[in-house]
């Protein structure tokens, strides 16, 4: 037995070692596999990329939108976010409301393969969702939202518009694929000034389920890795997805500054005017006495919170459908495009590798790249021809998503007007004081934009009541 030991010995030896030339044999055919599979799978999803980002010869309206461009991911954070947060409030039970709401904020990280807490995403980003409560009571039961259609019409496709804010904010406008929702983006200060007001804000809500003011939906908060934050807003969209807007008017009662060149109108029909244009053109609220009353109570009322508010800059945004005219210049189509470019699907079970640097995670990143934008087509996307959703629930919107013009009688005539009060996030702070006092030693200062609160309230309100009909016109408030 003992002299047995040593061939043993030996023999365990051997099989050692062939075992590890065995497994190092294994290795490198597991590395050469995975290789392969990598490889083979990013040129399967760059050749599906190169086919789907092809688009038409036609002429494409707005920014075309690069991956070096925020926007473009800025739009799939947006969606996915969305969804997620809305869809885990909604799937709770209703109960009152505190005021922990008010101040709540929740927060969700996605990445490009996901976890148990959150699904996988396009791109790496943090989502933060502010007094989800709030929004949904809002939502649901002052504004008349149907919680899945809300969904359903916010994280479909994108729609980019051409068209870019009234104001001078500087914001991103993005729309719903059935036109009637605006994502917008808004500055941190107004982010903050809206939560602070929110509690007042709901309560004008409840107790005037008419109002003019904009609607707001949810707000939220999107951070890329290493990226600036950015805080945006759901609004409704004033002008409705089944008819064309001939002309736009944004009303402040200021008139020093506030006139588009009418050379340039001449050229582009669609531009937004301002309060002088619509004086010098002799225009007036066509309204009779039964809608006349219910409008100028509703400013009222909207101009006396925002004055309790502090705020001011806001203006009453008038789009004007001409029915003679009706949609034969097409003009929605022709200022709209579809974003949503098609990513195809990836076989989870062929994954290789876990965390963001997985090569399934290298390769969804790679053909983000190169996805274009689509141009509008009846393929794409169509839009409306009748008046969707929740507007006939509210008195100014009653008459195809707006008002319709009247004469003293309360008869109908031919024109729609749709009608909003926008931009109301501005407080009255030191650097409008100081715009205020610089504006009024060149121009009359009673005159300008910039004014106190309850100044502007005043006369916001005075000036809309003098361009309805019956009223003594906007020319008194021009300067001499």
């Amino acid at each position: 037995m003992q002299s047995s030991h040593p061939a043993m010995f030996e023999d365990v030896g051997e099989l050692a070692d062939d075992i590890e030339l065995q497994a190092e044999q294994i290795r490198r055919e597991r590395m050469s596999k995975r290789a392969k599979a990598q490889q083979e799978a990013e040129r399967a999803l760059t050749r599906s990329a190169t086919t789907l980002s092809r688009v038409d010869d036609g002429p494409l309206v707005g920014n075309l939108i690069g991956e070096d461009h925020v926007n473009y991911v800025l739009m799939y954070n947006m969606l996915t976010g969305i969804r997620i947060a809305v869809s885990r409030c909604q799937a709770k039970i209703r109960r009152p409301l505190t005021d922990e709401d008010y101040t709540a904020r929740h927060k969700y990280s996605f990445d490009i393969v996901g976890n148990e807490l959150t699904p996988s995403a396009k791109y790496d980003f943090k989502f933060k969702d502010y007094a989800p409560w709030v929004f949904r009571e809002l939502r649901e039961d002052y504004f008349h939202l149907d919680p899945a259609d809300y969904l359903l019409s916010l994280t479909a496709k994108y729609i980019l518009s051409e068209l870019g804010s009234p104001g001078k904010s500087g914001s991103f406008f993005y729309f719903s694929r059935d036109y009637r929702f605006i994502i917008k983006t808004i500055h941190h200060n107004e982010h903050k000034f809206l939560r602070r007001i929110l509690k007042q804000y709901y309560e004008h809500v409840k107790n005037n389920p008419h109002t003019l003011i904009s609607r707001f939906y949810g707000l939220h908060r999107v951070k890329l890795p290493h990226g600036r934050k950015i805080h945006f807003v759901i609004m409704n969209n004033l002008f409705p997805a089944h008819k064309d807007i001939h002309e736009t008017y944004d009303l402040k009662g200021s008139t020093v500054g506030r006139e588009y060149p009418e050379e340039k109108a001449a050229k582009n029909p669609r531009a937004v005017l301002k309060d002088l244009n619509w004086i010098n053109r002799g225009k007036q609220l066509e309204l009779g006495p039964e809608k006349r009353a219910l409008l100028t109570e509703q400013l009222r009322r909207d101009s006396e919170l925002l004055k309790d508010l502090g705020v001011m800059d806001y203006s009453l945004l008038v789009g004007i459908h001409n029915m003679q005219r009706g949609n034969r210049d097409n003009v929605r189509r022709n200022t709209l495009k579809v974003f949503s470019p098609h990513v195809p699907l990836i076989n989870r079970k062929k994954t290789i590798g876990k965390g963001p640097l997985s090569p399934e995670a290298i390769a969804m990143r790679r053909i983000m790249r190169e996805a274009d934008p689509q141009s509008l087509g009846a393929t794409t996307i169509t839009l409306p021809e009748e008046d969707t959703g929740e507007r006939q629930h509210f008195i100014f919107y009653q008459d195809e998503g707006g008002l319709r013009a009247t004469d003293e009688a309360n008869e109908n005539m031919d024109t729609i007007y749709y009608l909003g009060v926008i931009d109301i996030l501005t407080p009255y702070n030191f650097l409008k004081k100081c715009e205020h006092f610089w504006k009024g030693l060149s121009a009359d200062r009673h005159k300008i934009s910039p004014v106190p609160p309850v100044e502007y309230a005043g006369r916001f309100f005075s000036f809309m009541k003098a361009i309805m009909r019956g009223g003594e016109g906007g020319t008194r408030f021009k300067s001499e």
